[in-house]
């Protein structure tokens, strides 16, 4: 699609919480948190040029590498928020993005996001096969306190939960999606933990993309107020997230 009249370098975008979007206790999941800045970040990027159907006539698409997600609060059922998103830096094969989100003048949420250009055939990264300069870059703008990092991956876990891949798990690049992961982590969470807010950050490495019918296990560690959980397939680590508590 060419780049729509309405593109700006930085789009905000209203939300309204609805009930299914929510816990038990009336406030945001962890997970639609997260798909809402998907489906955010995805409109920009369709705004622009840069979307889904765009790249597929170069048989790519972008692929989330790393998020680092800081909490304040959660919004509740029916609150209408707002979210902000810009582009960090956007070089070859790799993208930062940036994403806020607001309830009024309160950031609520503050998210940072990196990207890699995916082949959908070679199933490799490459350089991104779109223009991209009329996308201003911020790169001294940022949306969360701490920069994303490299989750140790080596510590010792225990086995909760193994999960074969579904069809329901997949996305439109035809493998697990990422917010797919973070569900099924939470799943083995304190429920009072979530449902109390003591979540601050999230923190989640991607490494190695999960298909129909493939099984992952899933190995967990806690210490202190940290829980550490690494999602392995075929003896290969796919995934590693990191839930820090109060």
């Amino acid at each position: 699609m060419p780049i729509a009249p309405n593109f700006t370098s930085k789009l905000t975008k209203d939300w309204e919480i609805n009930f299914l979007q929510c816990y038990p206790n009336g406030y945001l999941k962890y997970t639609d948190l997260c798909n809402i800045l998907q489906l955010t970040a995805a409109l920009h990027a369709e705004l622009g040029g840069i979307s889904f159907s765009d790249m597929q006539a170069h048989h790519q698409a972008w692929v989330l590498s790393r998020m680092r997600l800081e909490v304040h609060r959660l919004p509740k059922w029916r609150d209408t928020v707002t979210v902000k998103t810009w582009i960090q830096s956007l070089e070859n094969s790799r993208s930062i993005r940036c994403l806020e989100m607001y309830l009024g003048d309160e950031k609520l949420v503050g998210c940072e996001t990196f990207w890699a250009v995916f082949n959908t055939q070679s199933r490799r990264p490459e350089a991104l096969a779109l223009p991209h300069d009329h996308f201003e870059k911020y790169p001294e703008e940022k949306a969360t306190a701490e920069y994303f990092s490299k989750i140790d991956t080596t510590v010792i876990s225990k086995l909760v939960a193994e999960k074969t891949i579904m069809l329901s798990d997949l996305d439109i690049v035809n493998h697990a999606n990422s917010v797919k992961y973070l569900e099924w982590c939470l799943d083995y969470v304190a429920p009072e933990l979530l449902l109390q807010q003591t979540l601050q950050s999230i923190e989640m490495n991607y490494l190695k993309e999960v298909s129909l019918h493939d099984t992952v296990t899933i190995m967990k560690n806690e210490s202190d107020a940290t829980t550490t959980f690494t999602l392995n397939s075929g003896n290969k680590v796919c995934c590693a997230v990191q839930l820090n508590f109060q």
